[in-house]
């Protein structure tokens, strides 16, 4: 895979705490550099990003309930319908994880369900974090995810312990009907963790890394 079709499953952070408005418009300019498939922002970004990635191909996308995942289902709903109203292509939420650790499932399948009418048809990726979970609650978590109408699942948020790993995207893969798509992220740093968790099944990859990536994918392809 060259750098050119990799860039399509990138999707580049930044997320950072200390994260600047400066960092927002180099965020920007890698993106468009890379021509990566979109740029995800906090919510504080979401227009600033929106305005300046306009009519370039790259979405932007906003994350929701971020980093912990700990807001009311009020609230994020109400951080989706702001996102998309400043401009956010796609939304990134972070569901309760003490929430499906406790079994509570209709309280987790009704956040993402807000979340979703929410975001008026834009894609929603929900995020498990799955360094916290048990196989059995990241399996439970797929299930919902897919029977409340997200697009996409995601491992993690890049803040836990550890991120992405081969072995959970290709757990998820098998429990995920093929119409809802996965989306590693957290730890991904080469272009050969990159290529390990497309193989696994990964649609769409999240990173602070991109130019490091991709150089890395461009010379192998020479």
């Amino acid at each position: 895979m060259n750098a050119t079709q990799l860039a399509r499953h990138l999707e580049h952070a930044v997320l950072a705490p200390q994260a600047t408005d400066q960092d927002l418009v180099e965020g920007v300019r890698q993106a468009l550099r890379w021509g990566v498939r979109s740029l995800v922002v906090k919510p504080c970004h979401v227009a600033a990003a929106a305005r300046q990635l306009a009519h370039s191909g790259v979405k932007t996308v906003a994350v929701v309930g971020f980093p912990h995942g700990g807001q009311t289902e009020a609230i994020k709903a109400a951080e989706t319908r702001q996102a998309v109203a400043q401009g956010a292509d796609e939304i990134d939420m972070v569901i309760n994880i003490g929430v499906l650790r406790e079994r509570q499932t209709g309280a987790v399948f009704s956040e993402i369900r807000s979340v979703v009418d929410a975001a008026e048809g834009r894609p929603v990726k929900v995020i498990i974090e799955t360094a916290y979970l048990t196989d059995a609650e990241k399996r439970l978590a797929c299930r919902l995810v897919a029977r409340a109408g997200a697009a996409y699942v995601k491992t993690s948020t890049g803040f836990a312990s550890k991120g992405a790993t081969a072995a959970d995207v290709a757990l998820m893969r098998r429990i995920l009907p093929r119409s809802v798509g996965i989306k590693a992220a957290g730890g991904i740093k080469t272009y050969i963790d990159a290529l390990a968790l497309l193989r696994a099944g990964a649609d769409l990859l999240g990173t602070s890394h991109i130019e490091a990536i991709l150089r890395d994918a461009g010379s192998v392809a020479a």
